[in-house]
């Protein structure tokens, strides 16, 4: 895979200074309430709703609130019943961007991303028109102040990763779906801190932006990362590290 994360490194980069991240509860609830319903509310027997939790708890998230999210997800307690879509478009410089999208009202969400892709000079798409250049993988981000790359490579490598990458101040570690938990339960018993565990959509491929188009992808993203009806969001635009 020719591609990298860039977004998620970039968001990772601006990390606490975000003024937005007062919406991550919201996400990460309605992500724990979808996983509970979709595969039962036990944590253990339930990959996606461990991950959701597990991103709860690295936000801080209440206990109560994790438990409330759960219950609604499998109908002990009345909840709102969200509907996943993925939408696909183009961002400044003909980048791909492709969006996760849980809501309760699909009118409403495709008239908002609709609106924010044409505000930000790019266009929503059919379906089918970007996705073909993601893959899902498992994504890790250890910083190089906290280990060593051997050492790194060799825990990563034996537990069943796939690559383990320099992307400047930080390494990469990527898995396959299936292997995620086992990759990064290897690295946490080995002491080793990470900054971000997530599955997520890695680009096959990437496109280079500069200066103006740079600019407005990452408001763009931003824009469409702020609305409330989408969860996550991919691009394989590569963003210069002055615009980070």
């Amino acid at each position: 895979m020719s591609g990298h994360s860039k977004w998620s490194t970039i968001k990772h980069k601006k990390g606490a200074a975000d003024a937005k991240r007062g919406k991550i509860f919201t996400k990460l609830i309605k992500e724990i309430t979808v996983a509970a319903r979709m595969g039962g509310g036990d944590v253990d027997a339930n990959p996606r709703l461990r991950t959701a939790v597990a991103a709860g708890k690295n936000e801080n998230m209440p206990k109560d609130n994790i438990s409330r999210a759960i219950k609604k997800g499998t109908g002990e307690l009345e909840g709102v019943n969200y509907e996943e879509i993925i939408y696909e478009g183009y961002g400044p410089g003909g980048a791909a961007v492709l969006l996760e999208s849980l809501t309760d009202n699909k009118n409403r969400a495709v008239a908002d991303i609709r609106s924010i892709f044409n505000k930000g000079g790019g266009n929503l798409g059919e379906n089918g028109c970007v996705a073909w250049i993601f893959a899902k993988k498992g994504y890790i981000i250890v910083e190089k102040q906290v280990v060593d790359e051997d050492t790194l490579m060799d825990i990563a490598i034996d537990a069943g990763a796939e690559d383990v990458r320099d992307d400047g101040d930080n390494f990469e570690i990527i898995t396959a779906p299936k292997d995620f938990e086992a990759v990064k339960s290897a690295i946490e018993n080995a002491s080793i801190e990470h900054v971000a565990a997530e599955i997520t959509m890695l680009p096959e491929n990437t496109i280079d932006l500069k200066s103006k188009e740079a600019e407005q992808m990452i408001r763009l993203m931003d824009n469409l990362e702020d609305c409330d009806d989408v969860q996550k969001v991919y691009t394989n635009a590569d963003i210069p590290d002055d615009f980070v």
